[in-house]
C-alpha cells in the first residue's frame, strides 16, 4: 500500500516538476516537501490544503487514504486516459497505465479538462478579534548582579 508521500510524489512526477518547482507551485517550503519525501515529517493538513487549492479537482480521499481515482469525476483513471495522445506528441500510454493530465498545457486531452483554477473559490477572509485584557500592574522587579546576588524592588501602592 502506498503512503501519502508517495501519492504526492506521483502528482509531482506526473507534472515533470522538480521538488523545488513543485513546492513553489503549491506554495510550501521546499525543505518541508523534502522532509516529507525523506520520512522526517508527515504531510500536514496545510500540505493537503495547498494541493487542493492549486488542483481543485484532486480527490482528497485518494490523496489521504489512497481510495478512488486521483481526480474527482473520473471513474477509472486508466480507462479515461488509456488512448489519449499527450499534447507534446509523445506516444500515448499503454492500456492499464494511468496518465495524469498536464495542468499547464492548454489542451490536447480528449478527457475532462483539468484547469488549475477550475472551481477556485476566493480565499476566506478571517476576522481577528482583539479581546481587551485588564491593565497589568507591576508587582515586583528583581535585578540580578554578576556576583550571584539580587535585589527586589516592590512598588509602593
Amino acid at each position: 500500500m502506498t503512503e501519502m508521500k508517495d501519492r504526492i510524489r506521483q502528482i509531482m512526477e506526473a507534472q515533470h516538476m522538480s521538488q523545488q518547482t513543485f513546492a513553489n507551485f503549491i506554495g510550501i517550503n521546499a525543505a518541508s516537501l523534502s522532509s516529507i519525501f525523506n520520512d522526517r515529517t508527515r504531510p500536514t493538513l496545510n500540505t493537503v490544503e495547498a494541493l487542493k487549492a492549486k488542483i481543485p479537482n484532486l480527490n482528497v480521499d485518494w490523496l489521504i487514504f489512497g481510495r478512488g481515482a486521483m481526480f474527482l469525476g473520473e471513474g477509472n483513471a486508466a480507462d479515461a486516459h488509456a488512448n489519449v495522445a499527450p499534447a507534446d506528441g509523445s506516444p500515448s500510454p499503454g492500456q492499464g497505465e494511468a496518465r495524469m493530465p498536464d495542468l499547464f498545457s492548454g489542451g490536447g486531452d480528449a478527457g475532462p479538462a483539468h484547469p488549475v483554477n477550475a472551481g477556485y473559490a476566493a480565499p476566506v477572509k478571517t476576522e481577528v478579534k482583539y479581546v481587551e485584557r485588564p491593565k497589568r500592574q507591576i508587582t515586583e522587579i528583581r535585578v540580578f548582579f554578576d556576583d550571584q546576588t539580587y535585589e527586589s524592588f516592590v512598588p509602593k501602592k
